[in-house]
């Protein structure tokens, strides 16, 4: 058994060098390196190890809250791509993509197409991944952003705020096109370039959801100017997936209703 003292010096040794799984179980730390046979460097490697996993955990979960994803369980796995016969030609491009190696070469991800065709999920199952992988992520819709960043023209605060779209290593904007913007349109639009031309800049990666066709982002943006820059900004480094098929929200909707019917 330690000393008093040797054990409060190992925990504040441990918590120096940051050492959180070995100095909260350094009780059985210690009871097995006393039973240990299987030599120092395996234990010691073992110790390690469980540190290294303990740390990683952390981190993970630290991301995966700082990124605001709203469905973090959202997983590639429990995709339905049978559901979408028009995007099984294209799930090799998706699974490729979730090795994260897009965000390496420098490339963005634009997934558009039908309504609940699930552009979103895909969006967050890739967010989650990163995170896995010790990118740091922020997710946020189109509309949050552009309220978020009109508050600071107003508040005097733009610059703050733009950081955290601009400082995160991906950035998912999610819904783009779901709601017009707003009667201050040109400079929503202008926000928005801002947003995409900084990152541009940086070569860092952005992953954008939209149900607004190419030709109809003009309507959407309301600004000729703003409109072409940002479409050359997304394009130029830009994987893009086109999903067309039913809507998986659709079609849940009619399984759910079908339960019911079958009960009453």
């Amino acid at each position: 058994m330690m000393k008093i003292n040797q054990r409060e010096r190992f925990i504040e040794n441990c918590s120096y060098l940051g050492l959180r799984w070995i100095s909260q179980n350094y009780e059985s730390v210690v009871e097995k390196a006393g039973k240990s046979d299987t030599g120092f460097y395996r234990f010691l490697e073992d110790v390690i190890q469980r540190e290294a996993d303990s740390r990683r955990e952390r981190g993970i979960k630290y991301r995966m809250k700082a990124s605001r994803l709203p469905q973090p369980n959202k997983s590639l796995h429990e995709f339905d791509f049978a559901f979408q016969p028009g995007l099984m030609a294209k799930k090799k491009l998706i699974m490729d993509l979730a090795s994260m190696d897009f965000l390496q070469a420098k490339t963005s991800i634009l997934l558009y197409g039908d309504c609940g065709t699930g552009k979103s999920h895909l969006a967050q199952s890739l967010g989650t991944i990163a995170c896995e992988n010790g990118i740091k992520v922020y997710y946020t819709t189109c509309a949050e952003m552009l309220n978020d960043l009109n508050a600071g023209v107003y508040e005097k605060t733009l610059q703050k705020r733009m950081h955290k779209y601009i400082n995160a290593q991906l950035l998912i904007i999610d819904e783009m096109g779901h709601d017009r913007l707003e009667l201050g349109i040109v400079r929503e639009a202008h926000l928005l370039f801002k947003v995409v031309d900084e990152r541009y800049k940086q070569r860092k990666s952005l992953i954008i959801t939209t149900n607004v066709e190419k030709q109809d982002w003009g309507d959407y943006l309301g600004d000729p100017v703003s409109t072409q820059a940002i479409l050359d900004r997304i394009f130029h480094y830009s994987v893009q997936v086109e999903i067309r098929g039913p809507s998986y929200r659709e079609h849940e909707g009619k399984l759910l209703q079908q339960k019911y019917e079958q009960q009453s």
